[in-house]
Order: structure tokens, then C-alpha cells, then sequence
């Protein structure tokens, strides 16, 4: 067991080693908010990210007819570099472009977030590759929902902690049947978190529910070191329960992110529908992704997929060491920053 425990332990370091693996998202993203308090008055709130103790070399700068266009030297909030200003803007702004200045030159990106004094809300998540926002003249039902769609599978695919926990059951769970009851109970309980939290029915502070997210994927990975003893367990025998209940906590989770881009007035059902099935598309593109993975891997090196067949394999006991570990310091920093 010491070469395994140390296998287990070489993992974990590695995953840590890695720029930004123990946070549950990517490099912080940046944020900008454009808000309208009347016809030409906006109200700007621009976030960078914090690169070594200063602010990112981004800027956002609004189009030429709004003054000022771009804002005052930022400040730190402790976790990244913010400022805000009020802009008056001669025209409108639909048809006009917004641009990040430097995005192209980084690694990072931004969500852009604009509400008309109507209640319309625009979003788009700018790239290195697409710096700039053009506002479109109109937002039709379809345009809302790809929108949302889009973001809610960009915001999975980058968070590591719900992926994490999805891989963690995908390795705990091995019969297929058990697996698609699991995967579906996690959806419904995410769902019903996601739609009460973000529409205002329920309300949880984010440092909790992000400790308790992380502590799941710790429990699951304890889970996955007591296969084999011979003793029955809930996660292994009924895991649909527990994927349930803890798929309520990751639903948190995901409304926390939803509250950041916010819900259009006028399309509140569709958005949160669309970010929902978009959240959904991640997990399924993740969970093919590593099945694929499996299967390659059992076809071109039988032997050593068969170290990962059985529960209690030297494999599983090694994936279920790097789990714990990655989880572990999760917890502990999410903990110290309550």
C-alpha cells in the first residue's frame, strides 16, 4: 500500500502544481457592467483580474460618444482591481462597440453585461480571439436563449469543482444503470437550487455553499477509498440519493454564477431554461469526454485499464487519493477566506 499511497500523493502535487488547479474556476474572469439610469446616463462597473498584486493590463473603453469612455484608476477589493463611474452617452449604444482593450494579449476573459433602462439585459463573454462587443440592435427569444445557453455550458466546462464531483461519481459508480440514475437525480436537484436561488426563492451565502461543494467531493472520495472492503455503503448501493442531495448544493453554486450575469426582465422562464440545458450540455460533453478517454485507453493498454475495472483496484485507489487531495485543499482554502 506505501507505492500506492505514493502514487496518490505524486498526483495530487501535480494536479496542484498546475497554474490555478486548486481554485474552482479559471483565472478570474474579468466583469463589466453597463446599466442604464436614463436616456443618455449609464452607470459602469469594470472588474480585472489581479496579476502578482496589480491589475491586469485590460481596460474597457466605451464608444467615442460617451464621455467619459473609459474610467478612474482602479482599486483593489482584496481579490481583484475595480472601478466605476457614470458615463452620458450622446446616442445609443445598440449598434455601438464596447472593447477590452489588451484581452487580445492575455489568456483571460470577460463577461460584458448590459441593462437597458427597459429591463432588456444583453450578455457576451469577450476572448483573446473576440475583444469586442457589438450591442445588437435587438435581442429576439432565440438570441436570449443561445445567449444563455452558451454561458451556462462555458461556465461548467470551467468549473472544476462540479466537474471534479462529476468525475468523482463516474469512478464510484461503475455500473451503468446506477451511473444514469445518478447523473439524473444530480441534474434534477441542480435544477431545482438553480431555478428557486435565481429567481429569488432561496438565498444561501456563497462561501458556505462553495466550502460544501468542495466537502461533497471529499466525502465521495473517501467514498471511493472504502470500495472493496466488502462493507455496504450508501454512495455505492443507492448513489442516486446521494448525488440528489448533494446536487442541491451544486445548484447553489451554479446561481451563484447566474446572479453575476443576471436574468432578463422580460425572459426571466427562457434564460434560466437556456443557462440550465446549457449547464447540462457541459456535464454530458464531460462525461463522453472521459468515457471516450476510458475506452481508448482499455483498447490501446488493456493492462492498464484494468487497474481502474474493479473497485478497489490499485487505479481507483490511486484516482481516489488525487480526488481527496485536490478536495482536501479546496476545503481548506475556502474555509480560511469565510
Amino acid at each position: 500500500m506505501r507505492w500506492l499511497a505514493a502514487m496518490g500523493f505524486l498526483v495530487v502535487m501535480l494536479v496542484a502544481a498546475m497554474p490555478n488547479a486548486t481554485r474552482a474556476h479559471a483565472l478570474d474572469p474579468g466583469y463589466l457592467s453597463l446599466e442604464q439610469l436614463s436616456g443618455q446616463s449609464w452607470r459602469v462597473f469594470w472588474r480585472k483580474p489581479d496579476v502578482s498584486g496589480r491589475p491586469m493590463r485590460i481596460d474597457a473603453r466605451l464608444p467615442a460618444f460617451c464621455t467619459p469612455t473609459t474610467g478612474p484608476v482602479p482599486f483593489s477589493d482584496g481579490k481583484a482591481w475595480v472601478s466605476q463611474w457614470q458615463a452620458t452617452c450622446s446616442e445609443t449604444l445598440q449598434g455601438a462597440t464596447i472593447v477590452i482593450e489588451g484581452l487580445e494579449n492575455t489568456r483571460t476573459d470577460v463577461l460584458a453585461r448590459l441593462q437597458t433602462a427597459d429591463g432588456t439585459v444583453i450578455t457576451s463573454r469577450l476572448t483573446a480571439d473576440t475583444p469586442s462587443l457589438v450591442v445588437p440592435e435587438q435581442l429576439s427569444g432565440l438570441a436570449v436563449f443561445w445567449q444563455y445557453l452558451v454561458l451556462g455550458w462555458e461556465h461548467i466546462l470551467e468549473g472544476l469543482d462540479h466537474l471534479l464531483f462529476v468525475f468523482a461519481l463516474l469512478v464510484l459508480v461503475q455500473s451503468p444503470g446506477r451511473l444514469l440514475g445518478a447523473i439524473t437525480a444530480f441534474t434534477v436537484a441542480h435544477s431545482i437550487t438553480l431555478a428557486a436561488a435565481s429567481l429569488g426563492l432561496l438565498s444561501v451565502p456563497s462561501p458556505p455553499v462553495e466550502a460544501a461543494i468542495a466537502l461533497s467531493i471529499v466525502l465521495l472520495a473517501v467514498e471511493i477509498l472504502k470500495q472493496g472492503d466488502g462493507k455496504p455503503y450508501l454512495t455505492a448501493n443507492a448513489p442516486w440519493i446521494v448525488a440528489f442531495l448533494f446536487g442541491l448544493l451544486h445548484g447553489l453554486g451554479f446561481a451563484g454564477a447566474l446572479s453575476e450575469i443576471g436574468l432578463p426582465a422580460g425572459d426571466i422562464p427562457l434564460a434560466l431554461l437556456a443557462f440550465n440545458l446549457g449547464v447540462e450540455a457541459g456535464q454530458l460533453t464531460f462525461v463522453a469526454g472521459v468515457l471516450a478517454v476510458f475506452l481508448v485507453v482499455r483498447w490501446m493498454a488493456p493492462v492498464l485499464a484494468r487497474a481502474f475495472h474493479a473497485p478497489g483496484a490499485p487505479g481507483t485507489k490511486v484516482l481516489g487519493y488525487a480526488i481527496g487531495g485536490v478536495s482536501v485543499i479546496w476545503l481548506t482554502e475556502r474555509v480560511a477566506g469565510f
